[in-house]
């Protein structure tokens, strides 16, 4: 079976290399080994830290996007998650960076490579409309509004926001009714229950799911803690949490994701189907940032990779 290379549009790092801290170097260790998963394109993605720091690692990150080979995942752009987020909902964030979704506090950091912005939008104050009218994808997270306008999707459906309810709005109910919103999942067994993974099967069209890690850097390392968003993050074998217990990021990159998909028989009971709506989920990024990789991973039918191709 043949797919498309995967994307990563939410993600931290992995092998103990963080894109907050990053150097170049690393950065572009990082974006070839990851191929080895399948993953051919990925979008960086900063959490909330201090402005002068994350100027710093975005002109670090496109320098090498610059020196990036043709055996490397592509680095698409950048995913800023933090600075504009709401503290009731900041989860591992850092809450003394916020600020308010100002067009003048984003233009403090606004670069032509970020991609994909998520922000609290019940603080917004013109930011989300100009965001669009640069083409950013303005996705709603770490918050609790449940007016979406002008946001292009969620990020990581259900964590980190207001969740479903059967009065008023919520952040969650939006993305589940609105058919036009893109949502991220973390379908790592941990974040998100089965059955808050049925209903969003039952709930969103198909084409409008994206899978995500939320990878930590922690990931696929021999470290058991490390810092991470200003927080001492641990790792038990099988997630990752502050000290108070807070869940941070997944530990989990996306083919072992999909693979887990594949045996739960969320999607369906029939291996067919089940491997035509993976095929589906995978082929979404592309469509969603209108974006085009050379090349494709090759899976058994247990949904193991035995085959990647980066390139024609």
């Amino acid at each position: 079976m043949r797919t498309q290379l995967l994307i990563e549009q939410h993600f931290h790092g992995c092998f103990g290399i963080d894109f907050n801290k990053a150097n170049v170097d690393e950065i572009l260790y990082l974006s070839k080994e990851i191929t080895k998963y399948g993953i051919g394109g990925i979008f960086p993605t900063l959490v909330t830290d201090n402005i002068i720091n994350i100027k710093q690692q975005i002109e670090i990150i496109k320098e090498a996007a610059s020196k990036q080979t043709s055996d490397m995942a592509k680095i698409l752009g950048i995913h800023l998650e933090g600075i504009f987020l709401n503290t009731e909902k900041r989860g591992i964030h850092n809450p003394k960076y916020f600020m308010l979704p100002t067009i003048e506090n984003y233009q403090m950091i606004e670069d032509p490579f970020i991609k994909i912005q998520t922000l609290a939008p019940e603080f917004d104050d013109g930011v989300i409309k100009y965001l669009w009218n640069k083409g950013v994808r303005v996705q709603a997270g770490h918050c609790i509004s449940g007016h979406l306008t002008g946001c292009r999707g969620v990020t990581h459906l259900f964590n980190a926001m207001s969740g479903t309810s059967h009065r008023g709005k919520s952040t969650a109910l939006t993305a589940l009714v609105t058919d036009s919103l893109y949502a991220e999942i973390i379908a790592d067994g941990i974040h998100l229950s089965e059955d808050a993974l049925k209903l969003t099967f039952k709930a969103k069209p198909l084409d409008k799911i994206l899978l995500i890690s939320d990878s930590l850097p922690i990931t696929e390392s021999n470290l058991k803690k490390m810092e991470f968003a200003g927080s001492m993050i641990y790792y038990d074998g099988e997630k990752a949490t502050s000290k108070a217990g807070t869940l941070a990021g997944s530990t989990t990159l996306l083919p072992a994701i999909i693979k887990r998909l594949a045996h739960s028989k969320i999607l369906s009971t029939d291996p067919a189907e089940i491997n035509a709506k993976l095929t589906h989920l995978i082929s979404n990024p592309y469509k969603y940032h209108n974006i085009k990789l050379d090349g494709y991973v090759e899976w058994d039918d247990d949904w193991n990779i035995t085959n990647v191709h980066i390139g024609k």
